[in-house]
């Protein structure tokens, strides 16, 4: 069964970092393009970063120069870096990814469970 399990989540203080993974696990042949989500309590998800398969990638404007997305694609995980982080940080991060599970075969988009961030003041 394909699925992608996010994890490293926690609680940090303002200034501190944490980094996140996402990996994709199950009969995969690859995945593309990959996507950070967030959702603090009340408020609508919202993207925070994204990588493609090439390694470009994107940033909301609220966490560039603090967040860094990048990829082991022989590990099948995306990583979240996440330094400076502020109060305002605080949500439950969702990884969000178009995997491939076989040659030829389209892409499907899969969501991970989530995993909470909290960023103490």
């Amino acid at each position: 069964q394909v699925q992608l399990v996010e994890s490293g989540g926690g609680l940090v203080q303002a200034g501190g970092s944490l980094r996140l993974s996402c990996a994709a696990s199950g009969s995969i042949f690859s995945i593309n393009a990959v996507r950070w989500y967030r959702q603090a309590p009340e408020k609508q998800r919202e993207l925070v970063a994204a990588i493609t398969t090439g390694g470009s990638t994107d940033y909301a404007d609220s966490v560039k120069g603090r967040f860094t997305i990048s990829r082991d694609n022989a590990k099948n995980t995306v990583y979240l870096q996440m330094n400076s982080l502020k109060p305002e940080d605080t949500a439950v991060y969702y990884c969000n990814a178009d995997l491939v599970e076989g040659i030829g075969w389209v892409p499907l988009e899969y969501w991970g469970q989530g995993t909470q961030v909290t960023v103490s003041s």
